[in-house]
């Protein structure tokens, strides 16, 4: 690698190299107030100069924009990146309406929708957004693997599952990743989920590793801070008491990042970084950002190494850490723990 990008990492066991920092695209197109078009482009830009191979996309972002938003930078850049998106989380006009489907039929209609709003033949890594319990993993794991025997995806990855239940997905096909919500803020992974993925070689993407933008220290009672139609003023962490809780928590991290010279979000995403080595598993944290600034920053952090003294101060931060992560929890793997 060059001095300004980023190293790679196997995405799967036997699976492509990729950065070990991928993009969060979610919120190019919804859920953080408003949208700067040009400046999210910009930032794909900016991505794929540090090395940020892995973009990450899904059909409930935007209902569909997101995908179609990012059609363009994969049509001129297709085999440069690792292109992730995900089914089973069903929405409508209704903005308050989700339902999950994981049965054969979905997946085979999904996929085909995703491909067409990307412009592409083929998807790199496709995720099962979340899983309905109900829906045995022989069935959406067996629709998924099809879908690689037909050239329309090439990896199988999952999103918010336990680890007995990545193990009995893994075994009706591979599991190339496991996407789920890992932070200073946020260690429910490690239950069971962790340990699984590092015993088949799966390759663990934390999403919101900078807990929605908390752990940059940007908010301190921020439900009076978000816009409307910004949807962390609706979630337990950023409302009121426990933001102002969440907000004294930080005081290590801007310690810690003082002393290194660097932002409190490099420091929250080394420690995913090097508690992923604890493990030993591979790792490809997802930030999302719209801002090529706030990329290059957040590429920058996986060159920062914490020592142990210091990985011991913030130890404890999850355990404090006031409000769920959603409103409702019930879709979430801490759910069926």
């Amino acid at each position: 690698m060059t001095a300004d990008r980023i190293a790679t990492v196997e995405l799967g066991a036997g699976g492509p190299q990729a950065g070990v920092q991928g993009l969060g695209c979610m919120g190019m197109s919804e859920f953080y107030g408003d949208t700067d078009e040009a400046a999210a482009r910009d930032t794909l830009d900016a991505a794929l100069e540090a090395g940020v191979t892995l973009l990450d996309t899904a059909d409930a972002y935007g209902r569909g924009a997101n995908e179609e938003f990012l059609a363009p930078f994969v049509g001129a850049h297709r085999d440069e990146i690792t292109l992730a998106t995900k089914f089973a989380l069903v929405r409508t006009e209704d903005p308050d309406y989700r339902a999950i489907r994981n049965d054969p039929a979905y997946i085979r209609t999904a996929v085909e929708a995703s491909l067409r709003r990307l412009d592409t033949d083929v998807i790199d890594l496709y995720y099962m957004h979340r899983h309905d319990p109900a829906v045995p993993f022989a069935e959406s794991i067996g629709a998924m693997a099809e879908l690689i025997h037909q050239g329309k995806i090439k990896q199988i990855g999952l999103s918010e599952v336990t680890g007995p239940e990545l193990r009995e997905a893994h075994a009706v096909h591979p599991i190339a990743a496991l996407q789920s919500e890992w932070s200073l803020f946020s260690r429910d992974v490690e239950k069971s989920a962790v340990g699984a993925a590092a015993e088949l070689g799966v390759t663990l993407v934390p999403y919101s590793p900078l807990g929605r933008g908390f752990l940059t220290g940007s908010f301190t009672d921020a439900g009076k801070d978000l816009a409307a139609d910004d949807f962390r003023a609706r979630q337990p962490r950023f409302n009121g008491d426990n933001a102002r809780a969440n907000a004294a928590l930080l005081e290590p991290v801007h310690t810690i990042a003082a002393a290194h010279g660097v932002s409190g979000a490099q420091v929250a995403l080394a420690w995913v970084q090097q508690r992923a080595q604890v493990h030993g598993l591979n790792v490809v944290p997802i930030p999302g950002t719209r801002k090529r600034s706030r990329l290059l920053e957040n590429a920058a952090a996986t060159r920062l190494t914490l020592t142990a003294d210091e990985l011991a101060v913030l130890e404890p931060i999850a355990g404090r850490v006031a409000g769920d992560r959603y409103p409702d929890m019930s879709s979430t793997s801490a759910a069926r723990e």
